[in-house]
């Protein structure tokens, strides 16, 4: 066995994947009874994010890859869980119009902008009276169903084991690992916030986040993402997904009042059409302080590898980071500097 992965989440089943791609052998460790924040995951992918709608950090990196990346899995995993849709982002002043008129001809942004309206688009469904700018290259992946189909692909090759993964039972020697009779090179630990108080990774310095978010039904006909303090996605049928609450403090995964008054309260901000809420979900993802990913080797431990600190962005910087530890392992190229656990080794 190649690899040993624990945890099949967004993060643990994009690298298996990429590592079989690569030749390798996996065998992946997933306990159904815990939390999986991937499987209520917005599934957001945006290139201009945040209050200030800047291009998110290493976009053209990662949505080159992503874009071309998630139509191959589709194709690989036989199911269609990639939304390539726009997203609109209402502006909220004349000021910010005028900004994106000109930004919008900039090349480090001018792929990423389908249209800059410098009046009202989508005026029937939300309030947007200085106009709104509509995004290329974004939309949103069905993780749930990118999760269910990426199981069955592992089990296929009997490279799944629905089962918790205890780090006690780790064998480490000179140049491999053993877990329960299975000898590979590494132990890759891709589970989230749940390597906090594990005796290898407990010491990164992730920062959980909870998110909740809102399911609503609606009669409204939504082509599009809206997308301005709260998301709304439309998942067909008059489903969408609304999202969402950043707690650090209360990381326990049960759904609040708190965060649901948050989330209707922007909505109605945002929204002009009539809804009803169906229910609403909880989960703590996997932040960290730099908001960077956290990804490399245990700075004593060689044969185990950390691939974790996605948080809110993991759709969109998974696989490019994937295929980045592929190529460390497989063919003993880099990673980035910004993301390499080894800028955290003085934590160890």
């Amino acid at each position: 066995m190649d690899y040993i992965l624990v945890g099949q989440g967004l993060a643990g089943s994009i690298l298996a994947n990429h590592l079989i791609n690569a030749g390798c052998s996996v065998m992946v460790f997933d306990d159904p009874s815990l939390s999986n924040s991937s499987k209520i995951a917005g599934g957001l992918y945006n290139p201009v994010t945040g209050r200030k709608m800047v291009k998110t950090w290493n976009a053209d990196n990662l949505f080159n890859y992503l874009t071309a990346y998630y139509p191959k899995l589709e194709s690989q995993l036989d199911s269609d869980f990639l939304n390539d849709i726009p997203i609109y982002r209402p502006f909220i002043s004349a000021e910010e119009l005028n900004e994106w008129m000109g930004k919008s001809a900039d090349i480090d942004y001018s792929s990423y902008v389908q249209k800059v309206h410098n009046n009202s688009a989508y005026g029937n469904q939300v309030k947007d009276d200085f106009g709104g700018i509509l995004l290329n290259q974004s939309g949103f992946v069905n993780t749930a169903k990118l999760l269910f189909a990426s199981a069955a692909f592992l089990n296929g090759k009997n490279s799944l084991k629905h089962e918790y993964f205890d780090p006690s039972d780790l064998r480490l020697e000179e140049g491999y690992a053993e877990y329960k009779g299975i000898k590979c090179k590494s132990v890759i630990f891709c589970n989230g916030h749940k390597s906090l108080g594990q005796q290898y990774f407990g010491w990164i310095p992730l920062r959980p986040v909870k998110g909740e978010l809102l399911m609503i039904k609606t009669d409204e006909d939504l082509r599009v993402i809206h997308n301005r303090g709260v998301f709304v996605i439309p998942l067909g049928n008059g489903i969408c997904k609304v999202g969402s609450t950043y707690d650090h403090q209360n990381l326990d995964e049960n759904p609040t009042i708190e965060a649901k008054n948050v989330l209707v309260h922007k909505l109605n901000e945002l929204i002009k059409f009539p809804y009803e809420i169906e229910y609403q979900l909880a989960g703590v993802r996997p932040a960290t302080k730099d908001r960077k990913p956290i990804i490399g080797q245990h700075p004593e431990f060689k044969s185990l590898i950390s691939f974790n600190g996605f948080g809110t962005k993991g759709v969109s910087l998974i696989p490019y980071y994937a295929m980045q530890l592929t190529q460390l392992l497989t063919e003993a190229s880099s990673i980035d500097d910004e993301v390499n656990i080894e800028r955290f080794f003085s934590l160890y």
